[in-house]
């Protein structure tokens, strides 16, 4: 009989693990050769020119235009789509049977949005917090309560 093979999204708005599960009691290991990362400045770092001037005819005066993005979210978003495009290609190559992802209220969400429905129908488990800096023992112990490891 097949083993099946449960991957196991550990990410953020800016860093990402995949692990791999074969089975109750055969632990976890790394599913990729290395973990996904992107560097995330601060906004003042990210938007470099001042807001624009604009003029209200109802008031007068000039007033400075606020920026409509914040960069810093929509960095966490990219990188989000990006790691959705990881596990999309995996589950293409038939590297997962089933998917478990961890990750912050607002990350998961973006998750869901940007998985294909194929990749994201092989979701068995969701847990809503963060723990890319969780040890593998809490980690485990975390990962308890959607799947046997």
């Amino acid at each position: 009989m097949k083993p099946i093979r449960t991957w196991i999204l550990v990410a953020d708005g800016a860093r990402a693990r995949f692990l791999e599960n074969h089975g109750p009691g055969k632990g976890l290991e790394a599913a990729l050769d290395s973990e996904m990362q992107q560097h995330l400045p601060p906004n003042r770092e990210l938007v470099t020119d001042k807001p624009g001037r604009g003029s209200s005819p109802a008031s007068g005066g000039r007033h400075a235009v606020a920026p409509r993005t914040d960069w810093h979210t929509f960095e966490k978003e990219r990188f989000a789509h990006q790691v959705a495009e990881t596990l999309d290609h995996a589950r293409t190559e038939g590297r997962f049977d089933r998917l478990v992802l961890v990750a912050p209220p607002k990350t998961l969400g973006w998750l869901r949005e940007q998985l294909s429905k194929p990749t994201y129908a092989k979701v068995t488990g969701e847990i809503a917090k963060d723990l890319t800096n969780a040890s593998d023992a809490d980690l485990k112990e975390q990962l308890g309560a959607v799947m046997a490891i």
